[in-house]
């Protein structure tokens, strides 16, 4: 419990720390619903999505991969952030405390996951106004809507944990942004987030579908009843809700335990 308090406390600290830098909130809002604004008319009516290239097809296969996009792109601030309070010297402010060691990266955690809970929401609205509609292609209702809410809250928590990791590698906030940002960029494109995978070179697919992203993108099209589910026959395509939890879990259990040994360490 005094675990569970500790890093509840550094959540709290790191919440009324972003409360009084809104421009962090304002800039983390705008990405996203730039991404949807763009690829719905940029690319609309030119994407293939099961023989149709109505472009309200490709908006509503579009916004379950834009939603995970914008859950894991908030990996690049987290490693900032711990960066950040590691170069200011925070570790040696916390090492005088009778505090959990892990409660720090727990609670910073947390803190961005609240963020992301908030830039989700807003996005979803957007996605509405734009003309996303659950249940397009396939009947779905309130619960399995927010469970696939869910998974994605889930997958953004355990990406966060990478992130925490690379901002206790590296030793300016930047080089943290950086370091987030690089192995993002194949993991969400390397996917079915933006194309259906099976349009992809024929090496290039079993990467795809085996992706952790892929799978919980897979997962929320089926939940929400969006077009365009892979038809592939790799089980995490076919059991997308599963594999999402599992690579999930996996993550976080690898990445949490991965970086409270690197704070350890770095607190020593």
């Amino acid at each position: 419990m005094s675990t569970v308090n500790d890093s509840l406390v550094i959540a709290r600290r790191n919440l009324i720390r972003m409360t009084r830098i809104p421009e962090m909130i304002l800039f983390g809002l705008i990405q996203p619903v730039m991404f949807v604004i763009l690829f719905t008319y940029v690319f609309g009516g030119s994407m293939s999505i099961g023989g149709s290239t109505d472009p309200d097809v490709y908006k509503n296969f579009l916004m379950a991969g834009i939603f995970a996009q914008t859950v894991t792109f908030a990996t690049a601030g987290a490693g900032a952030g711990i960066a950040d309070d590691m170069h200011k010297g925070l570790i040696d402010r916390f090492r005088s405390l009778p505090m959990a060691r892990g409660a720090v990266l727990t609670g910073r955690t947390l803190a961005d996951l609240c963020q992301t809970a908030l830039t989700l929401l807003v996005l979803a609205i957007v996605a509405l106004i734009i003309g996303w509609r659950p249940g397009y292609a396939a009947p779905t209702n309130f619960g399995k809507v927010m469970a696939g809410f869910a998974l994605l809250l889930l997958l953004g928590y355990a990406f966060t944990w990478i992130g925490a990791l690379i901002g206790l590698s590296v030793r300016t906030p930047e080089a943290a942004t950086s370091g987030g940002l690089i192995w993002l960029f194949p993991v969400t494109f390397i996917s079915n987030a933006f194309v259906d995978s099976s349009q992809m070179p024929s090496w290039l697919q079993p990467i795809a579908e085996w992706n952790p992203f892929s799978a919980t993108v897979q997962a929320c099209r089926k939940l929400f009843g969006d077009p365009g589910l892979s038809p592939s026959d790799a089980w995490p395509m076919t059991n997308p809700i599963w594999a999402s939890l599992i690579y999930s879990v996996l993550i976080v259990v690898i990445f949490r335990t991965l970086s409270v040994r690197k704070y350890r360490r770095a607190d020593g």
